[in-house]
């Protein structure tokens, strides 16, 4: 076991110094007295069973949550220090007194293959064993069932007790003592315990058995999946622990990555942006994808491209007349935004959202980002794609689409929710559309479609280069005849829209530094929105500036910036959404896929070759 982090408990509200675990079909949030903090039943998008992260207040301090929540305390706990299992996703939680008493507490979510197919049930296992002393613990299991809904009925067995709701059941089998568990009350650790909390369905064999069993088939997968990436030679923990957190984050059996596992982690204090991000956008599917690649994690990217192109299938079917930008992680149902008045908050900041309201927005970027996502199942020659002529067709009507909309008002990139401006970010991504096409059918030997969208793309080209640009800001700009900066022009170079070296590019990148720079950090934009201005830094534009710095040739000064945001980082190597300008504080949903996308890319690119190494 390597230990990658250590935290010590003390006072302190809720925070999203937070560990996760997971399998691909659930996770949770754990905190640092190793409480299951955070964690949705049967998958990421439903009510969450564990909803203690935003049910709190400030003044709260290490009390034990009312609900939502479970606990294995040490009595008289001083100390908890945590880490995960070397490159697996098991956290390993030693909690000791002064006394000489401690305990080792594992947690993870089962994955692993069985007959011939991915076993991750949608279950959480506990395994609890004495470490020295003679150790006493107590549990405290208060799941809900509904949006901060306490179950209707909480029944027992020999080695079971369920938590029944109106809409699911939640079981936990133990071989530690039932009555102990459901009444909290303390118990010595002589022997190991272990505690399966998951779906109400029976546990068929020896509890003790399963749980080791379970523990080193987990094991071994994990590692046996780090084992296959392509890291680079340096940033090798930092890229590891990134990857393992994105491949959390998907879930499997449809292939969606959702942008985080939380909903209404505020993005700055008292601001009401307080967000849904269980879901799965397709602005995000170009970065991922490239990542994914990256990594050489070929079955995860197969399975996202899988989600993409179902999407282009259902949306040509559908006859709409505007692609969302997000979409659930099955495809299904409605993202219908309202509010959970039951639910307090992170720290008391309400509300408390469920479903994401810009999913009926107009997001002019989705077609590009289809376009771009799917461009590499037709040139990546270890993905086995049928039907790519009809794939083809559908991606032409993106592309029809794009042409259609590209100098059209929409609601951008930051999904603004009073106003809408042409958006030079869409519009780059519209041509993008239209570029990345003509080299598909470069490739599908298609000359003729070749030459239309290679015609299309310069036209489309020519229209933005000129509106985009200000001539007495000296800069592109972040909307057609505009005179303000954002952080997505930093992406036009990486796009392919202009060269790195254009003095132009050079230009923009460095006052987007000086204007929308703060520390190591940066703004997403500095002008007002509906919530009036940004308070923290958007940690993906904070990435985006350092492949900017290393593209236009400042690469000393890019590597000395990735350094810094390294370090912004929680004790267990992840990132949220947003951080404090002034202090670091991680703010916004968690962990966020985005972040641990950009630490990957930038990580990549900054590295030593392997061959220049030794």
């Amino acid at each position: 076991m390597t230990i990658e982090t250590t935290t010590t408990a003390g006072p302190h509200s809720a925070s999203l110094d937070l560990g996760v675990i997971g399998n691909c079909s659930i996770a949770a949030l754990v905190d640092r007295r190793a409480r299951f903090v955070w964690g949705c039943f049967p998958r990421f998008d439903r009510d969450p069973v564990f909803c203690s992260l935003i049910d709190n207040q400030p003044d709260d301090g290490d009390a034990m949550p009312e609900k939502g929540v479970f606990a294995i305390e040490l009595v008289g706990m001083t100390r908890c220090e945590q880490t995960y299992l070397d490159n697996t996703a098991i956290l390993s939680s030693v909690l000791s007194d002064d006394h000489g008493n401690a305990i080792e507490i594992l947690d993870f979510a089962p994955r692993f293959v069985r007959y011939e197919r991915f076993f991750r049930p949608p279950q959480l296992v506990r395994r609890v064993r004495r470490l020295s002393g003679r150790p006493r613990i107590r549990v405290v299991l208060k799941p809900c069932l509904g949006l901060g809904e306490e179950p209707d009925e909480i029944t027992r067995g020999s080695n079971h007790v369920r938590y029944v709701g109106a809409d699911q059941t939640i079981r936990l089998t133990t071989d530690a003592p039932i009555s102990y568990v459901m009444e909290s009350i303390p118990f010595a650790v002589e022997r190991p315990f272990s505690f399966f909390v998951g779906s109400d369905e029976a546990l068929r064999a020896e509890i003790e058995t399963t749980s080791r069993e379970f523990l080193d088939k987990t094991t071994d997968y994990w590692r046996d999946w780090v084992r296959a990436l392509s890291i680079p030679f340096e940033f090798q923990q930092e890229v590891i622990r990134a990857a393992i957190t994105l491949k959390l984050c998907s879930f499997e059996e449809s292939g969606a990555i959702v942008a985080a596992l939380t909903t209404s982690i505020p993005e700055a204090p008292g601001t009401q942006r307080n967000w849904d991000y269980r879901f799965c956008w397709l602005r995000d599917a170009y970065f991922v994808v490239h990542a994914l690649n990256r990594l050489g994690t070929t079955r995860t990217m197969e399975d996202y491209l899988g989600f993409i192109t179902n999407v282009v299938d259902t949306f040509s079917e559908s006859g709409a007349d505007h692609l969302p930008p997000l979409y659930p992680i099955t495809r299904g149902g409605a993202l219908t935004e309202f509010e959970a008045p039951n639910l307090s908050g992170y720290r008391g900041h309400q509300p408390v959202r469920v479903g994401n309201g810009a999913a009926t927005q107009i997001q002019n970027d989705g077609y590009g980002a289809v376009v771009l996502a799917a461009t590499h199942s037709f040139f990546d020659r270890r993905l086995i794609q049928p039907g790519k002529d009809t794939l083809f067709a559908q991606l032409e009507r993106m592309g029809e689409i794009a042409i259609a909309v590209f100098d059209k008002p929409d609601a951008g990139p930051w999904e603004l929710r009073e106003k809408q401006v042409v958006h030079a970010f869409s519009s780059v991504m519209c041509w993008a559309a239209c570029d990345r096409l003509a080299r598909i059918a470069g490739t599908l030997g298609r000359a003729e479609r070749k030459d239309y969208w290679r015609g299309e793309a310069k036209r489309l080209k020519g229209i933005i280069s000129e509106r985009i640009w200000n001539e007495e800001k000296g800069t592109f700009v972040s909307t057609f005849d505009g005179d303000s900066l954002d952080a997505t022009l930093l992406l036009i170079a990486e796009l392919g829209f202009v060269a790195a070296d254009d003095p132009r590019y050079i230009a923009t990148v460095e006052a987007i530094g000086q204007k929308l720079g703060r520390g190591d950090l940066l703004l997403r934009y500095d002008t007002q929105d509906d919530f009036g201005y940004m308070h923290t830094g958007f940690l993906i534009c904070a990435f985006w500036y350092v492949d900017a710095l290393h593209a236009i040739g400042r690469r000393d000064e890019a590597k000395e910036l990735f350094g810094r945001i390294l370090k912004r980082r929680n004790s267990f190597g992840l990132l949220s959404e947003d951080a404090d300008l002034k202090t670091g504080e991680l703010w916004g949903n968690f962990p966020q896929t985005y972040s641990m996308v950009g630490l990957i890319n930038s990580a990549m690119r900054l590295s030593r070759n392997w061959e220049e190494a030794f």
